[in-house]
């Protein structure tokens, strides 16, 4: 055998082989400068903190906890604080998942060639949902991965040496699923799976007893509530505890607040599934022969059932809570895809699977490429994100206070712009979600109007998403106070840079 084939064989390979494919299937992600609005939200949080400027939630607030931001922080400061600093982390992000995708395949006896295949299928489906951006659904999966991996292993020394899982195990796992709920609660189903992975196997055989498990339970329940314990205790070293217990248990409530009607989630769930119809045909075939590896289509099926219940935990289904599908799916749909591969190609049936893998995974990528490449955005034509900053930062001193009233908050830091609030992200401040932030959003608005920003950002084609007290104290601050400076045409209508004369 050659050496590149025995390279492809080994173990070894597979984490330089999955950041190869995802450069190659997210190679995309570098080029626009806004993705997903929510992860230019993060980005200010990390430089307010990069810069002095105060911890997340204190000088920029989110109604998520602070591991994403964390994170993000951490790559800046390795990297630069550069949009691409941010998404080489969701990157090296994606790039984790896939290798413990592959790594959980190999434990369940899968084959070496469909616990790749799982991990190309996860970089391809994270083209969909916006999964391009580092967002929180991309950063937590490398931990639950984990988590996953490591309960799995220990549920399979029960079932076949009849070793219990120690407390060692126990902790890891509860430390990993803690660190995903620093940066989103709804890791909270995977992290229940993941337990009852642990430990279900070997009550089933009597390996440990009822009260053990409880043991376990409550102990496992402090491990998981551990990092978020650990980083209230810092936020009220600096005496800011009461923001960090409303961001983190108060402020998830005011948004489930008004949840989506069942028929309305039914339809955005089927309409989601649709966007991944491919996989989840795959996922049939494999549901309908799992007598072929019962073990790994159970596991599976399962944490899809649980990864669902993540996804309708919150209310609302935004199209970036279903990326928390793909690693449950792409291993179900690698296993489908596997079956299908030794019918239809006995003699090759690696090849007829890498095959099958690439139209796929590439199906995915080409879909959201296409898109991209008919509009142009950030390759043909100037990205719109980007000249709105320079006509903003054209118009203002380095460091003054804008108002960006309803497009994206990465201009504030693209622009060197200095923020009017802490509570800057647009549906927030001046949109349907002024609740959430636990204060009178309308009087902060009026604040900040009063203190006469430099300049003001409005965005027409989402005119209306402003509330209508908003847009009645806008519109007479802009008549009043305000100059149009500049326009940059959006898709869904131009973005006027209004300065203050």
């Amino acid at each position: 055998m050659s050496l590149l084939p025995r390279l492809l064989q080994s173990k070894y390979a597979v984490p330089p082989l999955m950041l190869a494919a995802a450069f190659l299937l997210r190679g995309l992600s570098f080029v626009p400068y806004v993705i997903d609005t929510d992860e230019g939200l993060y980005m200010l949080q990390a430089q307010a903190w990069l810069h002095g400027q105060g911890w997340p939630l204190i000088a920029v607030w989110d109604m998520h906890p602070v591991g994403a931001p964390i994170l993000i922080a951490g790559a800046m400061a390795l990297f630069g604080e550069t949009l691409g600093a941010v998404r080489l982390l969701g990157m090296l992000a994606v790039t984790a998942s896939a290798t413990g995708l592959y790594a959980i395949a190999r434990q369940l006896r899968l084959p070496h060639v469909v616990g790749l295949g799982a991990g190309v299928l996860y970089l391809g489906m994270t083209n969909r949902f916006n999964g391009l951006a580092t967002n929180t659904e991309i950063l937590f999966a490398p931990f639950i991965v984990a988590a996953l991996a490591v309960a799995l292993a220990a549920a399979i020394a029960a079932i076949e040496t009849a070793r219990r899982p120690g407390f060692g195990t126990l902790a890891v796992v509860g430390l990993l699923v803690g660190i995903a709920l620093t940066i989103k609660p709804v890791a909270m189903p995977e992290g229940c799976f993941a337990f009852l992975v642990l430990v279900l196997p070997a009550w089933r055989r009597g390996v440990i007893a009822l009260g053990r498990v409880a043991v376990m339970a409550a102990a496992y329940a402090l491990l998981c509530l551990a990092p978020t314990l650990l980083l209230a205790a810092c936020y009220a070293l600096i005496g800011s505890f009461d923001v960090f217990f409303d961001t983190v248990i108060l402020a998830p409530f005011r948004y489930a607040g008004g949840r989506l009607p069942a028929a309305d989630a039914a339809w955005l769930i089927a309409a989601s599934a649709l966007f991944l119809l491919w996989p989840f045909l795959a996922a049939l075939v494999a549901l309908g022969r799992a007598r072929a590896f019962p073990r790994a289509v159970l596991f599976s099926a399962t944490w899809l059932l649980f990864a669902t219940a993540a996804i309708m935990l919150p209310g609302f289904y935004y199209n970036h809570y279903f990326i928390i599908w793909m690693p449950p799916l792409s291993l179900l749909a690698s296993c489908g895809l596997w079956y299908l591969a030794g019918r239809l190609w006995p003699a090759r049936a690696a090849l007829a699977l890498a095959v099958m893998l690439g139209i796929v995974a590439t199906d995915s990528w080409a879909d959201r490429t296409a898109v991209r490449m008919h509009s142009g955005t950030a390759m043909r034509f100037p990205d719109p994100v980007a000249a709105v900053a320079a006509a903003l930062a054209a118009n203002i001193e380095p460091g003054a206070v804008v108002l960006v009233a309803n497009y994206h908050p990465l201009v504030y830091m693209l622009a060197g712009a200095s923020v009017p609030s802490r509570y800057v992200f647009p549906a927030q401040l001046t949109g349907e979600f002024g609740d959430v932030g636990g204060i009178d959003m309308d009087s902060e608005v009026a604040r900040i109007l009063a203190a006469r920003p430099a300049a003001i950002v409005v965005d027409r084609g989402w005119w209306l998403s402003i509330r209508p007290s908003v847009r009645t104290m806008l519109t007479r601050a802009l008549e009043q106070h305000y100059e149009l400076r500049a326009e940059v045409e959006e898709d869904r209508g131009p973005v006027e840079i209004w300065h203050l004369r």
